[in-house]
């Protein structure tokens, strides 16, 4: 089974690109065996919606200087954060969530996981994405689909 993970505060302009991107996915049809899963802003919830997935995408917004709308794929392994001592759950983020699941799932722990990380326009408070950004979205939904095995053109594809 392959988990998609969009993390991100809608409340925050391109801060909400994985949500968004989950719903994206969920119009265009994912195919059996993947589960789609809205993050937001809870950490913790990452750690147990990965539970005996083979496989484990993330998707988040970055700041990086970057182009706005710029996609990094990165592997899990290199954004893994052990959590700190003396954190509490609000600062505990998914980079924690991936430490705390290999420890916790153990074999568990999905073998491959792969993080994608979206350039940010604007994480300033506000509803909706930046052009650059909405279009990053529907890039990568259909190349998630596409890798995954589903190309959008099954169902639910407007556009």
């Amino acid at each position: 089974m392959v988990v998609i993970i969009g993390c991100g505060n809608l409340l925050r302009r391109d801060d909400g690109v994985g949500p968004l991107l989950i719903r994206r996915l969920w119009d265009l049809g994912p195919p059996p065996g993947v589960r789609l899963a809205d993050g937001g802003t809870a950490g913790m919830d990452v750690a147990f919606q990965i539970d005996g997935a083979t496989e484990l995408i993330i998707v988040d917004a970055c700041r990086t200087g970057a182009a706005p709308g710029t996609v990094f794929e990165v592997p899990g392994e290199e954004l893994e954060t052990p959590p700190v001592t003396a954190m509490n759950l609000h600062d505990f983020r998914w980079q924690h969530a991936l430490a705390f699941g290999r420890w916790l799932l153990k074999d568990r722990f999905p073998e491959r996981v792969t993080v994608f990380l979206v350039e940010a326009e604007t994480l300033e408070p506000g509803i909706g994405l930046s052009p650059a950004v909405e279009q990053a979205v529907e890039r990568l939904a259909r190349e998630l689909l596409r890798r995954v095995g589903n190309d959008g053109d099954a169902r639910g594809d407007h556009t």
